[in-house]
Parts: structure tokens; sequence; C-alpha cells
């Protein structure tokens, strides 16, 4: 049996199950670089929260916690990722090929640059050339990227797009090799109505209703305001909107409350009369109490707000939601894996051009629609298009589950395992 090593800065909820399959066709080992301090409960800044995953992340394959001598460390800059032994720990662990995680952290470029024509060296990094830059910045980023990626013998691709970047920083076709970037479809996928529903009438949302779904960071690259401002000039549009209260505003509010709090919802009889599309906010982050006193100032009670929810909660999230959008502007938007949950959890998607898997998941009026990002006229013409008619978006969301039918954990380990017994 072959041996694999692979090198991340920390758990990351997404690659665990891909771990957990691989260590059953290879002899694997995991070495996370952030250190012990990188599996704990941390602080996000972009959530401005202390997350803690609520899905065992260390289970079903082998790992080992490097030491971290950095002086500031974390997976946030360069210097953060600083471990004298690692070499010395792969060439005991005498792996047939080492797979990288991102190469921007000190120990992870030096392995790269160590081991490169004595082990196979694997990239796996879902970066793309979406984001405009200047000229200058384009030529400095190309001859330094080329340099980096010469150190590569093969880069497995997340999708089209990434597919690009690599290609112009000088990888050859036969160094590109597709391994979908995937999400547990099965997680978000088993059906979780009956609390959907729950949800729904907490808010006070009815069967019929038309729920829009933004989930991730409230922050300014994924430009939940935009979305916000073109569903209140639409909503204004509709006569009945006019004579909603904040009342009925702040007694959403306290619903919202006893969610966060995992109360189980309560269906009540003096939930607020509401229009037939609502907006809902899941996360929290810097833009937070803008798009709350935006909301608050317009008296919009059809717009609702519920922090972070963890991974065990998603699945009743996605499901509870006619039509999941992601608006990001970037830069940075370089796949939206809540994409893949929310086609999996079998709804419509509307994303703009910047976000990363636009061009291999969205097919135009067929799962959804893709706008220009930061255009708030095409957001709102397609936005007013899709809401035309609920019957069509369910029907989106059915093409959405055969589409990311086709994108799996077991399709990416099917190609790592194929990789490495083939001797790539």
């Amino acid at each position: 049996m072959k041996s694999l090593a692979i090198i991340v800065t920390h758990p990351i909820q997404y690659y665990i199950p891909v771990y957990q399959q691989l260590a059953k066709t290879c002899r694997l080992k995991v070495f996370y670089t952030w250190g012990e301090q990188g599996a704990a409960s941390k602080y996000d800044p972009d959530f401005q929260k202390t997350i803690s995953w609520d899905i065992p992340l260390l289970d079903g394959y082998l790992y080992e916690f490097v030491k971290n001598s950095a002086k500031n460390p974390g997976s946030h800059h360069y210097k953060g990722i600083v471990n004298p032994d690692l070499i010395n720990l792969l060439k005991a662990f005498q792996p047939d090929a080492i797979l990288i995680y991102g190469w921007a952290y000190q120990s992870h470029l030096a392995v790269m640059r160590y081991f490169k024509s004595k082990i196979p060296i694997w990239f796996r990094g879902d970066s793309t050339l979406l984001d405009g830059t200047s000229t200058m910045r384009k030529m400095l980023r190309k001859v330094f990227l080329t340099w980096v990626y010469k150190h590569v013998d093969i880069a497995f691709l997340a999708g089209t797009a990434n597919h690009e970047y690599f290609k112009a920083y000088g990888l050859k076709k036969n160094q590109l090799v597709f391994a979908p970037h995937a999400v547990d479809n099965n997680r978000f996928a088993t059906d979780r109505s009956s609390e959907a529903l729950k949800l729904r009438q907490n808010l006070g949302i009815s069967v019929s209703d038309t729920l829009i779904l933004f989930a991730g960071k409230l922050e300014e690259k994924k430009d939940p305001l935009l979305l916000l401002q073109a569903f209140v000039e639409i909503d204004q549009q509709s006569p009945q909107n006019e004579q909603r209260s904040t009342k009925n505003l702040q007694q959403t509010t306290k619903n919202e409350k006893r969610l966060t709090n995992n109360d189980q919802p309560k269906t009540t009889n003096d939930q607020p009369k509401t229009s037939n599309t609502h907006l809902l906010f899941v996360g929290n982050g810097a833009l937070e109490e803008t798009l709350k006193a935006q909301t608050l100032q317009h008296k919009k009670q059809n717009v609702h707000f519920l922090d972070f929810q963890n991974q065990s909660q998603m699945p009743v999230i996605y499901q509870a939601c006619n039509l999941f959008c992601l608006p990001s502007r970037g830069p940075g938007e370089t796949w939206g894996l809540a994409v893949n949950e929310a086609m999996a959890a079998g709804k419509a998607i509307f994303v703009s051009n910047r976000v990363g898997c636009a061009g291999d998941l969205i097919s135009g009026g067929l799962n959804g629609e893709v706008f220009n990002a930061g255009d708030l006229v095409d957001l709102k013409n397609k936005l007013q298009k899709l809401l035309l008619d609920p019957a069509h978006l369910h029907q989106m969301g059915e093409e959405s589950k055969e589409i990311i039918e086709h994108w799996t954990f077991e399709h990416q380990v099917e190609t790592f395992a194929k990789t490495l017994n083939e001797g790539h």
C-alpha cells in the first residue's frame, strides 16, 4: 500500500471526509502545521465570533500536530506557519507523494522546495483569475507564481476558473488533474423538512412564501448590502408592503434570538402578516449592524437575521429557503462551497460572476442565474425574474440536485488514489 502525506494548516470541516476516505485506500498521514492551537476553538475576525465546529474533525485518519515556532501563529500570514521539524517528520514517514494545501506559508513553501525532484509534490488550491488587478501587479504576480508552481508536479483542479489560473502560471496539461470541490452532499440532502418548516413558522414565513437566503460572513467581500438594497427596492414596488410596522420587525428579532439559543422554534398565532417574499441573512460580521440598521430604516419586517449557525444546523437553514444567493464582489471568493451545500439541499442558486464556482455549477435558466458583480440593476432584474415563478424555483432546485451529484468527496478521493497508485 502506497503512502501519502498531506500538509495543511489546521482541521477544516470540508476536508475531513476526504482524509477519512483516503485513509481506507492508502497509508495516509495528515500533518497539521498550525500545531495543536489550530484545532482549538478560535476567534474568527470575519464572523466576529469564537468558532468551534460541532462535527468531529479528528476521527478516522492518522494525523500529527507539528510544532509551530512562529511568533504570531496562524493561517492568516506567511510567517504564521513555521515548523522546524516538518521536513524531518516527512522523511521519517517516507511518503510516495506529498499533497500540500496552500503555498503561502513559510513551512509549506519550504517543503515544496526541499522535496522537489525527490518526492512528487501535489498541490491543492482553488485560486482564480476572476479578480482584476493592475497591470504592474499582474506582471509581478505572474513572475512570482510561475516560480512557485515550478515546484509542483501535479495540481488538482477545483473547477474551470481554477484551471485557467494554473494554466496562466505555467502548469502544463499533463500536470492538471480534475478533483471536484465538494461537500458532504448526503448530509445536506438528508430530509430535515419538519425542522425547516418550524424555522419558517418561527420567522413568520408561510409555506407559500418565497424565502431568499444569504448564509456566510457579513463582510464587504460577499456584498450582502447590495443584495439588501436590491431586495428593498423590489419589495417597495409591492403596495401591500407599505403597511408593515417596526413592531413586527422587533417581534421577528425576538424569535430569531430563540433560534440562536438552540430553542426549538414555536408556532404562534400572533405571527406578523408578511408579504410573499422574504430575505434571511444567516451569519455575523463587520456589516451586521449596518444591515440591521438599514432594515429598520426601511421598516422591512420581511428581512430576517440569524446568528452564525453551526454545521449540524445548516442543512435545516438551506432546506428552509427557496433561493440561495451569494452576491460576492470579491476579492477572493475563490469557489463558494456554500453553493455546493445549497445545491445538495435542492435549491435554486443566484450568484455573481465573481464567485469561483459560477462557471461550473450554475446554468442560467436551468438551476439559477449569474449576475454581474456589483451591478445593482443586473441583480434586481435577474432576481425579479427568478421570483416571478416559485414553482420554477422548485424545478431549478431539482436541477441543482442532479448537477451536484457529480461533485462528490468520492470522486475527489478516487482521483487522489488513482494518481497515487499510478505513480504520477
